[in-house]
């Protein structure tokens, strides 16, 4: 990953959904297995950003929470998929290290928002 991380979610999701792109793109090269990951990885690492964008446009409150919480849903699921693949030493371990790192940050960052945005509801 850059170190240039983008400050806005939705552009700091939508870089790590690129590089989930291209990590995936790499593991079609090898056995049934790493494509079978790597599809799984595909939709959770993508949908994270997806869902956040979702969220921007939430017709409530409610909305934008449930968005958030299945983003952060979809993150915890990428960061199991990158273990995986690094445990199993499918990819380049340091790119896989690298997506694993932003990953754990984007949940963490994702988490507060849910967090913030029940403490606002609850007022």
């Amino acid at each position: 990953m850059n170190n240039d991380k983008p400050r806005d979610i939705k552009e700091r999701t939508f870089a790590f959904a690129v590089e989930i792109v291209r990590l995936c793109r790499r593991l079609e090269a090898y056995a049934d297995v790493s494509r079978a990951l790597g599809k799984q990885l595909l939709r959770s690492g993508t949908s994270i950003g997806s869902n956040v964008e979702e969220a921007q446009a939430g017709q409530s409150l409610a909305d934008f929470v449930s968005k958030y919480a299945i983003a952060l849903k979809e993150a915890r699921e990428t960061i199991y998929w990158l273990r995986l693949l690094r445990a199993a030493g499918f990819g380049e371990a340091d790119q896989i290290d690298s997506l694993n790192r932003e990953a754990n940050e984007l949940s963490r960052i994702i988490g507060s928002i849910v967090v913030n945005a029940k403490k606002r509801k609850s007022k």
